[in-house]
């Protein structure tokens, strides 16, 4: 799909989902696993460490990382396309920086992020070679990248996707480039991040794929 269009679909469809999107508890599950995989790649954090989440949504991954024990003093940013999803966000994040904006072109200047997350968005990037880039560009040379995709069912690729019929649909969802650790590592590498870590986490009816990678050495 044209990536314009595939934008203006997907803000549509969150924009429709913002109020119900905390009530599902995979995503309360999976955001914790998130925050405990960065805390065990970077169990002490800097002071005033850059933490941003690649479309946030409500900001359940920036909430789960603000945790005593997260790092007090983090600098909490968050960029989304849906104006909807980040008013919640904004409810329960005063202090953090969120952002409208596209994975595609982040809003942040380059060479600034100490930790970049993006939990069960990169399906729906209508440029993920491009986000990727962008991501790179933002991270500090020592930056780790933490993302949380939806990964192939045991016995083969995944089933098609619950939609719900009462919302906007009309925007593809793209799991395979990010559906195994081995295509994970080949979408990252070309963009100078090496995948160091992954595990698989089962949650109801999703499986899910979670994966660490820092920036390479030069």
């Amino acid at each position: 799909m044209e990536p314009t269009r595939q934008r203006a679909a997907v803000r549509a469809h969150y924009d429709a989902r913002a109020d119900t999107y905390d009530e599902s508890a995979m995503h309360h599950d999976l955001v914790a696993a998130v925050a405990s995989l960065v805390r065990s790649r970077r169990p002490e954090p800097r002071p005033g460490r850059v933490v941003l989440d690649v479309a946030t949504g409500t900001g359940l991954a920036l909430r789960a990382l603000q945790v005593p024990g997260a790092g007090a003093d983090d600098r909490l940013v968050g960029v989304d396309l849906s104006p909807a999803m980040l008013a919640v966000a904004r409810a329960h994040l005063p202090t953090a920086g969120l952002l409208r904006g596209d994975a595609s072109r982040l809003p942040v200047a380059g060479g600034v992020v100490d930790v970049l997350t993006c939990v069960t968005a990169p399906h729906l990037l209508p440029e993920p070679e491009a986000a990727v880039r962008h991501w790179r560009r933002v991270l500090r040379p020592d930056g780790l990248v933490v993302t949380a995709t939806f990964a192939d069912a045991v016995d083969g690729p995944r089933t098609a996707p619950r939609r719900d019929p009462a919302l906007p649909q009309g925007f593809e969802r793209r799991h395979e480039p990010f559906s195994t650790p081995a295509r994970v590592a080949d979408l990252l590498a070309p963009h100078g991040l090496r995948l160091r870590e992954h595990s698989r986490l089962v949650l109801g009816r999703d499986a899910l794929l979670l994966c660490a990678a820092e920036v390479a050495a030069q």
